[in-house]
C-alpha cells in the first residue's frame, strides 16, 4: 500500500551562485514576527507580504509576482525562521485525508468488486501490480516535472489539483463500469448480459484501476512535496507527523465506512456499497484538497531559473533520474536502502492480513469437517474475512494513536535556527517552539503560559529516543510480531498482534519521510542562504555544480521507487512460496500466509541493521 506514494525543501531549482548566509536585521526580524502574530490571530495562511500590513492599506494582499523579486525572496527568507502553528500544519496536510480515503476504498473493496465482475484470481494478481508499477514510473516523473514547474500557482499545487481531479474521475468511472459499458452497448442494441458486454466491462474496470493508481500517485507525490516546500526546515518532522495523522484518520474513516450499510443511508450516491464508498471518497478528496491548496501558498517558483538540462521527454527525464540516483546525499541514500528492505517485509502484511486472520478462523471448522460443500466453505470464509476487517480496523486505530502520541515522546532531530546575537537582544524576538511541541508564537503578551506549556511538553520527551532510533526499534518490533505468528492460534490473539503492528506502521508512515524531508529542506535553505552551512553541508556552497539530486521532486520520486520496487519483488517471491506451501481451499493446515509473514520479518531485521547507517545529525545551523 503506497504510501505511500515537499518549497523550502528542495523546491528551488535555481542554478545561480548561492547567496551568502543571511543575517536578518533586528528591524526585519521584528516585522517578520509581527506578521506571524497577525497571521496566527487572524488567518491560517503564511504571513502575508510586508506591504499587506502597511498602515494605509492593511487589507490588501498582493498577488503572486506583483512585487519585486528580491523583496519577495527576502520576505520568504524571514518567514522561514518562524515556526508554524498547528492550525497551519493541519491545513497544509489536510489533503492527506482525501488521499488515504482513495487508497482505503481501493485496497479494502477493490478485490471483491473486481471478482464480482467475473475477473479471475490469477488476473487479479496482475491487476494489483498497478500500484507498485505506477509508484516506480509516475512519482519520479511527476517529481522531476514539478521541480521544473514555473507556474504562477506554484510548483506543486497544479499537480496536486490535477492528481485529485483525475483520481475522482477514475474512481467514479470504476464504480459505474457496468452502467457505462452497458449504456454504450445499448446504443447499438446489444444485450447487457451478453459475453461481449461482460468482457468489455472487465477490460474497462481493469483499465481504470491502472488509471486510478497512476492518478492517485500523482496526487501523493504532489502532497508530499507540497508539505516539504511549505514547512520550515526545522519543522519537517512535525509536517510529516501531521501527514501521518491525516492518513490515519482517512484509514479509520475508510475502513469504518466499509462496515456500514451505506446504500441504506446514502441511496442518492448509488445502489451498491462500492458505488457509495467511491462517491464518499471522491467528495472527501475534493473538499480536503481544495481547502489545503487554497489556504497555503507556495514561494513563487518564477524566481528560480530553469535547470540548464530541463528535458521534457519521458526518456530524458528518466535518464536524469538515473544520474541523480548516484548523486543522492548520503543521508537520503541511507534512508532509501532501509526502505527497500523494509517494504519487502511490509508487502505481505498489508495485502494478506485479512487472509491470515481468515485462515485462523476457518481452521477449526475445516478440521472438524474437511468435506464441506463449496457453499459451506464460502460462508465460513466470508465470516473469516469479516473478522479480518475488524482486525484491520483495530490496526488503523492503533496507527492513528501512534501518529498522535509518538511525536510528543521523541526528541526532535532538527532544531530551529538559533537567532544571531543582534536578534537575541531584540524585544520582539520570538521563542521558536520545540519541534515536537506543535506550538507557534501566538502573542508576546503570554510568555509565561507559553513557557509553561513548552516546559511540560519537553518533559514528555524520552531522553535519547530520537526519530532514527524509534524507526530502528519499530523494525525489531515488526520482526518480532511476524515471528510471533508461530504461536498465534486464536482470532483474538491474531487481532492483538495486528494491532501491535499498528505502532510500527505509524513510525513507517512518519520517520523515513521526516528524515528525508528535513535533509532536503535544510540543504535547500543552505543553498539559498537561509541557513549557514557547516561540516559536510559546506559543499553545497560550491558554485556551478548540478544540485538537482537533492530537489524535493527528484528525491521523493527516487524514494518512492525504493518503496514500490520491493513490492514487485515480494509479489514474485510470494507467488513461488504459495505455489509450494498453499493447500486447496477448504483443506485444514494451510500456513502459507503465515510463512510469508515470517519471511517479511527477516527483511525487517535487515532493515533494522541498515538503519544504523542513517545519520542523527541534529542539523542545528545558525541563521
Amino acid at each position: 500500500m503506497a504510501e505511500f506514494s515537499n518549497n523550502n525543501a528542495g523546491a528551488s531549482s535555481s542554478r545561480s551562485p548561492p547567496k551568502s548566509p543571511m543575517r536578518v536585521s533586528p528591524a526585519a526580524h521584528s516585522r517578520s514576527f509581527s506578521r506571524e502574530l497577525e497571521a496566527d490571530e487572524q488567518s491560517p495562511l503564511l504571513a502575508p507580504s510586508k506591504s499587506s500590513f502597511d498602515d494605509d492599506d492593511e487589507n490588501k494582499i498582493p498577488s503572486i509576482g506583483s512585487r519585486d523579486t528580491e523583496q519577495e525572496e527576502n520576505d520568504w527568507t524571514e518567514e522561514e525562521h518562524v515556526s508554524r502553528s498547528s492550525w497551519y500544519m493541519f491545513l497544509l496536510t489536510l489533503g492527506g485525508f482525501g488521499l488515504q480515503m482513495g487508497w482505503a476504498v481501493e485496497m479494502s473493496n477493490g478485490s471483491p468488486y473486481l471478482l464480482s465482475l467475473g475477473l479471475d484470481k490469477a488476473l487479479l494478481a496482475l491487476v494489483w501490480l498497478a500500484g507498485p508499477l505506477s509508484g516506480v514510473i509516475v512519482q519520479p516523473y511527476v517529481g522531476i516535472k514539478s521541480d521544473r514547474c514555473r507556474s504562477r500557482w506554484g510548483k506543486r499545487r497544479p499537480f496536486v489539483a490535477a492528481g485529485a481531479l483525475s483520481t475522482m474521475v477514475s474512481v467514479m468511472a470504476l464504480a459505474w463500469a457496468r452502467e457505462i459499458v452497458g449504456g454504450f452497448y445499448s446504443i447499438f442494441g446489444v444485450e447487457s448480459g451478453s459475453n461481449a458486454v461482460r468482457i468489455t466491462i472487465m477490460v474497462f474496470a481493469v483499465f481504470f484501476v491502472y488509471v486510478l493508481d497512476f492518478a492517485i500517485n500523482v496526487l501523493q507525490a504532489g502532497i508530499r512535496a507540497y508539505a516539504v516546500d511549505c514547512a520550515p526546515a526545522h519543522q519537517q518532522e512535525i509536517a510529516n507527523a501531521w501527514i501521518s495523522r491525516m492518513i490515519g484518520v482517512g484509514n479509520i474513516v475508510g475502513m469504518g465506512l466499509g462496515g456500514i450499510n451505506l446504500p441504506r443511508y446514502f441511496p442518492f450516491l448509488g445502489n451498491s456499497q462500492f458505488k457509495v464508498l467511491c462517491a464518499l471518497a471522491a467528495i472527501s478528496m475534493a473538499v480536503s484538497v481544495s481547502i489545503s491548496v487554497a489556504s497555503v501558498r507556495e514561494r513563487d517558483p518564477r524566481q528560480d531559473t530553469m535547470h540548464p538540462n530541463s528535458e521534457d521527454s519521458l526518456l530524458q527525464i528518466f535518464r536524469s533520474l538515473w544520474r541523480s540516483l548516484f548523486r543522492l546525499p548520503p543521508q537520503i541514500s541511507a534512508v532509501c536502502k532501509v526502505q527497500f528492505l523494509a517494504w519487502m517485509g511490509w508487502f505481505p502484511f498489508l495485502f494478506y492480513t485479512s487472509t491470515f486472520i481468515g485462515e485462523i478462523y476457518v481452521e477449526p471448522f475445516f478440521e472438524a469437517n474437511p468435506h464441506m460443500t463449496q457453499s459451506e466453505i464460502n460462508a465460513i470464509w466470508d465470516e473469516g474475512t469479516r473478522r479480518g476487517s475488524v482486525a484491520l480496523l483495530v490496526f488503523a486505530i492503533v496507527t492513528f494513536a501512534g501518529n498522535v502520541i509518538l511525536p510528543f515522546l521523541i526528541v526532535p532531530t532538527f532544531q530551529a535556527p538559533k537567532p544571531s546575537n543582534d536578534l537575541a537582544a531584540t524585544p520582539l524576538t520570538p521563542t521558536h517552539s520545540l519541534s515536537g511541541s506543535y506550538l507557534s508564537v501566538k502573542s508576546s503578551m503570554r510568555p509565561t503560559l507559553q513557557k509553561r506549556i513548552t516546559t511540560l511538553l519537553t518533559k514528555l520527551q524520552i531522553p535519547g529516543l530520537t526519530l532514527r532510533r524509534t524507526w530502528l526499534y519499530s523494525h525489531l518490533l515488526f520482526c518480532g510480531c511476524m515471528w510471533a505468528t508461530l504461536f498465534t492460534r486464536s482470532v483474538l490473539s491474531a487481532t492483538l498482534l495486528v494491532g501491535a503492528v499498528g505502532i510500527c506502521w505509524a513510525v513507517t508512515m512518519w520517520a523515513p519521510f521526516a528524515l528525508i524531508a528535513s535533509e532536503i529542506s535544510r540543504r535547500d535553505a543552505i543553498r539559498r542562504g537561509v541557513l549557514r552551512a557547516r561540516g559536510r553541508d559546506a559543499q553545497l556552497l560550491a558554485a556551478g555544480e548540478d544540485d538537482s539530486a537533492d530537489q524535493a521532486g527528484v528525491v521523493l520520486g527516487i524514494h518512492n521507487v525504493s518503496i514500490s520496487a520491493p513490492q514487485v519483488i515480494a509479489t514474485l517471491v510470494g507467488s513461488v512460496l504459495f505455489h509450494y506451501l498453499q493447500k486447496p481451499r477448504g483443506t485444514p493446515g494451510d500456513t502459507s500466509v503465515a510463512w510469508f509473514f515470517r519471511l517479511g520479518g527477516l527483511c525487517a531485521l535487515g532493515a533494522a541493521w541498515l538503519t544504523h547507517r542513517v545519520g542523527e545529525d541534529k542539523g542545528e545551523d545558525d541563521g
